[in-house]
């Protein structure tokens, strides 16, 4: 039972690994560039996993709540919102490159690159 409750931790080691997967054994660069796009959607699922409490509500500060009352801590979410500009700029500029590979080279295979490159 207690691992079906941590299934999000699941579903962010699966993604990891194939994200790190397609980045490793890929060789077209627009795969290794959507690996590392799963790679970085795994570590947002996680620090936002991380930042969910258990009976906690919106940090706002009232009169009328408990002393006791539990907060979920906002940071994990701010921190993920600039993990994502940062990461949609990493792709913009990553599908940027291949481009320019792709109009020096004529290709988007590492491999062909590194053969042209060799010459």
């Amino acid at each position: 039972m207690a691992l079906l409750e941590l299934y999000h931790y699941w579903v962010f080691a699966v993604l990891l690994m194939i994200g790190f997967y397609a980045v490793i054994a890929k060789l077209n660069l627009i795969k290794k560039l959507i690996g590392l796009s799963l790679f970085q959607a795994a570590v947002f699922l996680l620090y936002i996993s991380m930042g969910k409490v258990s009976g906690g509500t919106a940090p706002v500060f009232s009169e009328m709540l408990p002393d006791d009352q539990l907060f979920s801590n906002p940071l994990p979410q701010v921190l993920i919102l600039t993990a994502i500009v940062v990461g949609i700029s990493t792709v913009a500029l990553g599908l940027g490159m291949i481009v320019r590979i792709k109009e020096e080279y004529g290709t988007i295979e590492e491999n062909e690159i590194q053969e042209i490159d060799r010459r």
